[in-house]
């Protein structure tokens, strides 16, 4: 058997790779510009090259000898089963990985029944979201901003749905669920009606509040303290661009001081990938751009609502055997493996952009009379023996401004007996209950 198919291969090698490579090129077009509508040309660009040069090596292989052939057939077979091997290797790794959280989701379950008598909620996000879909018609599930990073669109959302019951994460055995807020933020509403603003936040998922219910999030345990008024602009992914552009469109008069939250394991990662998105680049490029997105919070709410139903149903198909499958014949993790070392290796950090982006964001909220403040976030990694690379840097950077500086390490975690107690179960995650109430009461007392 194997050998009849050599053979017809062998009879059929160049007729079959240039069909192979049309297909493959076509696929290609209709993954790019009608799946995506020319939105990610770019992620598709080095496969429109592969697709062109097998096209011409399939065209030139019709004047190969058949001793040539067979060589080329045997070194595409080695190459192609190589490939698959590596590609089960690194599925039996992610297997390993998914074994190694199950073991870890059990303890926190045996823990959590141990500390409130209840059974840690283990649903998926999309089984919440169908469950309470059934009794609320009206929910929604937190879709953060990052996620439109690679689209291009008319606007760029910078918030959730307005007036929603919201799914935000679990970490600490339930599912934090919010209102958002007339604008699609995580407060209530009232406090957009406010003639003076004590605190306004900007920040990733640390800010937004996850994975806790009010009052437990930093904004709400600042509100209890201060008695005055907090309004929570952070949105879970963001970086500083998306944290400035986010200050530019929601940033009033009335704001006494603006606290800038940076988490030091993501945010300097996340700017560089904000940095390729053309329109939040305008922010950066043009001191006069803005998308008026206040008056925008009906066709944002339409958008979101078009995103969430389809990454529900895109959900449904991937838990599905049929699209395990697929993706192992495209080789996804191996892809995936081969540009993250290839990005790896570009790593160099985007310092300068950083550096100006805070300048112009203390530009702002100077010309607004606003105090600013830069809030350094420890994260989990820093105590369980991983260095942390950045600190120094982003701390110059931040002193050279003349910045605020507010260390939440030096200040408040070096001074725990445990640091990695005010971390969901003692692991890896966002702040527990314990975790956000000393952060927040460590920033109140030296933003006061």
């Amino acid at each position: 058997m194997i050998a009849k198919f050599y053979y017809f291969l062998l009879r059929n090698f160049s007729i079959a790779s240039l069909l192979f490579s049309i297909l493959l090129l076509f696929y290609i077009f209709f993954k790019s510009e009608i799946i995506w509508s020319g939105d990610k040309r770019t992620y598709y660009y080095i496969y429109y090259v592969i697709s062109l040069v097998l096209i011409f090596f399939s065209i030139i292989s019709f004047f190969f000898n058949k001793l040539l052939k067979e060589y080329l057939i045997i070194s595409f077979l080695t190459i192609v089963l190589t490939l698959y091997l590596f590609e089960s290797l690194l599925l039996y790794k992610s297997y390993l990985a998914k074994n190694i959280t199950i073991e870890q989701t059990s303890l926190k379950q045996e823990m959590y029944k141990k500390e409130t008598g209840e059974n840690f909620d283990t649903r998926s996000k999309l089984e919440i979201y169908q469950d309470l879909k059934k009794i609320d018609e009206s929910i929604k599930i937190n879709v953060p901003p990052q996620n439109y990073l690679s689209d291009v669109e008319k606007f760029f959302p910078l918030s959730g749905v307005s007036n929603s019951k919201t799914i935000f994460c679990n970490e600490n055995g339930y599912y934090a669920i919010y209102d958002s807020d007339r604008y699609g933020f995580n407060n209530p509403n009232e406090v957009w009606e406010q003639n003076e603003i004590e605190y306004l936040l900007v920040g990733d998922s640390f800010t937004h509040g996850a994975c806790v219910n009010r009052p437990n999030d930093i904004a709400s345990i600042l509100r209890n303290e201060s008695k005055k008024s907090v309004l929570n602009l952070g949105q879970s992914g963001n970086g500083p661009l998306i944290e400035y552009a986010t200050l530019r469109e929601y940033l009033d008069t009335n704001v006494n001081k603006v606290l800038w939250l940076y988490y030091e394991n993501n945010d300097l990662f996340d700017l560089k990938k904000e940095l390729k998105n053309t329109l939040l680049k305008k922010y950066f490029d043009d001191l006069s751009f803005s998308q008026n997105l206040k008056e925008k919070q009906y066709e944002i709410n339409n958008f979101l609502n078009n995103e969430i139903n389809n990454s529900t149903y895109q959900n449904n198909i991937e838990s599905s055997i049929n699209f395990k499958i697929f993706k192992f014949l495209k080789m996804y993790n191996l892809r995936s493996f081969l540009f993250l070392e290839e990005k790896n290796k570009k790593n160099l950090l985007p310092l300068n952009e950083f550096k100006l982006i805070l300048q112009l964001a203390k530009d702002l909220c100077l010309k607004n009379n606003s105090q600013f403040y830069f809030i350094y976030l420890p994260g989990f990694d820093r105590y369980n023996n991983q260095n942390i690379t950045n600190y120094e840097l982003v701390k110059k950077t931040v002193q050279d401004l003349n910045i605020n500086f507010i260390d939440i390490h030096s200040e408040m975690f070096a001074n725990e007996e445990n640091p990695i107690d005010l971390f969901p179960f003692g692991l890896n995650g966002h702040y527990n209950v314990s975790g956000y109430r000393k952060v927040t009461e460590t920033i109140f007392r030296l933003a006061n």
